[in-house]
């Protein structure tokens, strides 16, 4: 009969610590995680889309990884590209220039070049094209020394003019057979005044080949000057391209003149910009961003030109503008620097996805919890854990990987609902106070039942 009793006194205090493990409830959505390989210690997952949306916290503090028996671990949120990827290299790279039409006419390029016994291009025969001409058709980029992906390539040349030139890029082990990784790589160069804007830099999906070949999308004016070309090389890791929201906007006439307003759903680190408007169009605009009704518009990039050319020979936009600074902002609005502006253009904000590292303390499966306006994620010294490890285990150590599964409802739209948050460490304070006194009274009604000896 004690014992039962115990038992009845331990489940009431263990009533706060259980309410303390509920953490679930105070989150939107569950995504479980599938880990690389069991043994891996730490690991990483990289944020999709669909958590960003969940997240309310500017910082990221309403996410974190439980485990199975939905105890939180120890979380962080790192950049993507620290400390979990390595610096690629930049590798000077051979070039040969194509004779005129050599896409156009599927020129075997194997039939005019010349092979080294270690698969280097030593040359491209340019027999009966015309010398003025050559590279108007593009070029190939000798990579076989190569032993890790590439990543981008970057350009130099000595054009002084303004031009727009878009290239399909393709790869190929054999110079016959050739899979294009690469639609439309802009190579841009425009000038206004003493403003000049350059893109050099083609990105690529981290491609490993012996060749690359870049052939123009149009018919050219003539050759591109290339000086020269170099291989962004991945590290283990390559940190991942830009991914893009598109939004949809409303005119706004106030007292400072017409603006496009903006919404954006999620916490998403928005790095650079893009506005895109129907047909042909160039204008200036300027960018602001804030978080909320309440809060002051700041200017989010530094004003620019956006423009957009359609032609019978193809189709020519301006390159995205970067921001000032990293802006995870809900509100953001355009105004144009100059009248006629009639309809609200796309705007597209570009991101890096980050990375969430986490301990696997406890049992698995594992999953990442995101999307709360109550709970806020514990600061712990994974950072410094790491950085010991990668001293301990050589600059080469990387976490191991882990994916998002599928989202799971949990507590959903009501977990972001602002609310005040539980304050659990009262409540067990109470719980064990109320408890204890329980216990006591239940120990002083015993002890008054007892009949005295007899005698």
């Amino acid at each position: 009969m004690k014992n039962i009793r115990m038992a009845r006194w331990v489940w009431l205090l263990a009533l706060p610590l259980a309410a303390l493990a509920a953490t679930a409830d105070d989150y939107a959505g569950r995504w479980p995680l599938t880990l690389e390989r069991a043994d891996g210690g730490a690991y990483r997952v990289v944020l999709d889309r669909d958590v960003y949306r969940q997240l309310q916290s500017p910082a990221l503090r309403d996410l974190v990884v439980v485990n199975a028996g939905g105890a939180p671990v120890a979380t962080a949120v790192f950049p993507p590209d620290a400390p979990l990827a390595q610096a690629g290299g930049n590798v000077a790279l051979p070039w040969f220039p194509l004779p005129v039409d050599a896409g156009a006419t599927g020129l075997d390029i194997a039939a005019i070049s010349e092979i080294a016994s270690d698969g280097s291009l030593r040359r491209v025969e340019l027999r009966g094209a015309n010398a003025d001409a050559v590279g108007g058709s593009g070029f190939v980029i000798d990579a076989s020394r190569l032993r890790e992906p590439v990543v981008a390539l970057r350009f130099a040349w000595s054009d002084a003019n303004a031009f727009d030139r878009g290239y399909r890029v393709s790869v190929s082990d054999d110079l016959r057979q050739w899979r294009e990784v690469e639609a439309d790589g802009r190579l841009v160069q425009l000038r206004n005044g003493d403003r000049r804007v350059v893109e050099d830099r083609i990105a690529l999906p981290g491609v490993r080949a012996k060749y690359l070949r870049l052939l123009p999308n149009t018919r050219q004016q003539g050759p591109l000057a290339l000086t020269g070309v170099r291989a962004e090389l991945a590290g283990q890791v390559a940190a991942p391209a830009l991914q893009w929201e598109e939004l949809q906007g409303r005119r706004v006439e106030g007292r400072d003149g017409v603006h496009f307003e903006y919404a954006l759903a999620g916490r998403f680190p928005i790095e650079a910009a893009d506005v895109v408007a129907p047909g042909n169009s160039t204008r200036g605009w300027l960018l602001e961003s804030r978080d909320g009704d309440d809060s002051a518009w700041r200017a989010a990039a530094a004003p620019w030109v956006a423009y957009r050319v359609d032609s019978s020979e193809g189709s020519s936009r301006s390159p995205p503008q970067p921001l000032n600074r990293l802006v995870r902002d809900r509100q953001w609005r355009l105004q144009a620097r100059s009248d006629g502006a009639r309809e609200a253009p796309v705007l597209r904000l570009g991101y890096s996805p980050e990375v969430v590292l986490f301990l696997a303390e406890g049992q698995p499966p594992f999953a990442l919890l995101a999307g709360s306006a109550r709970a806020v994620r514990p600061a712990t010294p994974l950072p410094q854990l790491i950085d010991t490890l990668r001293a301990a285990r050589g600059k080469d150590w990387q976490p191991a990987a882990a994916t998002l599964g599928q989202r799971e409802e949990l507590a959903g739209a009501a977990a972001l609902q602002p609310g005040t948050p539980i304050d659990w460490r009262r409540w067990l304070l109470w719980g064990l106070l109320l408890g204890g006194a329980l216990l006591v009274a239940g120990f002083a009604a015993s002890l008054l039942r007892k009949r005295p000896p007899a005698g």
